[in-house]
C-alpha cells in the first residue's frame, strides 16, 4: 500500500513553486525597497549621531568658554575685592586724618578763646587796678597836697587818665 502520489499532485508543492515564483519575480524589488528603507534608516541615524557629535563638540567648546569667563569673572571679582579694601583703607585714613585734624583745630580753637578770656581777664584786672590807683592817688594826694594846688594836680591827673589806659590796652 504504497501510494505515492505526483509530485504536480500534491498542493504543497504549488505552494513550493509559487513561493519561488514569487520570490524570484518580486524578491529583488522587495529586498530593493526594504534595503532603501534600511538604508534611509541607517542615513538617518548617521546624520542624527553626526548632529549629536557636532552639538557635544558646540556643548564642551561652551563649556569650556563658560568655565573661562567664570575664571575671568572670579578674577575680576578678586581684583575688585583688593580694589575696594584698599579704597576702604584710605577711606578710612582720611577720615581718621580729618578727624584729627578737626580736634586739632576744635582744640587750637579752644586755646585761642581761653587765651582771648585770660586777655581780657588780665585787662578787666589792670583797669581795676588803674581805677583803684587813681583813687588811691588821688586820696594821697588830697591828704598830703590840700587846697587848690592838690585839685588841679589830681583833675589833670584824671583828664589824662583815659589816654594812659587806652594806650596801654592796645
Amino acid at each position: 500500500m504504497e501510494h505515492h502520489e505526483s509530485f504536480f499532485a500534491d498542493p504543497r508543492s504549488w505552494v513550493a513553486i509559487a513561493f519561488v515564483i514569487f520570490f524570484l519575480i518580486f524578491g529583488k524589488k522587495i529586498w530593493g525597497a526594504l534595503a532603501a528603507i534600511l538604508d534611509k534608516r541607517a542615513d538617518t541615524i548617521r546624520a542624527e549621531l553626526a548632529e549629536a557629535s557636532r552639538l557635544r563638540t558646540e556643548a564642551e567648546a561652551m563649556l569650556k568658554d563658560a568655565e573661562t569667563r567664570r575664571k575671568a569673572a572670579l578674577e575680576e571679582a578678586k581684583l575688585l575685592l583688593e580694589g575696594a579694601k584698599k579704597e576702604a583703607a584710605r577711606v578710612a585714613a582720611a577720615a581718621a586724618a580729618e578727624a584729627e585734624h578737626a580736634a586739632t583745630r576744635r582744640e587750637k580753637m579752644a586755646m585761642d578763646r581761653i587765651a582771648a578770656a585770660e586777655k581780657a581777664a588780665v585787662d578787666q584786672v589792670r583797669i581795676a587796678a588803674a581805677d583803684i590807683a587813681s583813687i588811691a592817688a588821688q586820696t594821697v594826694i588830697a591828704e598830703t597836697l590840700g587846697g587848690v594846688a592838690g585839685g588841679v594836680i589830681v583833675d589833670r591827673a584824671i583828664a589824662q587818665l583815659p589816654a594812659a589806659l587806652a594806650a596801654k590796652a592796645a
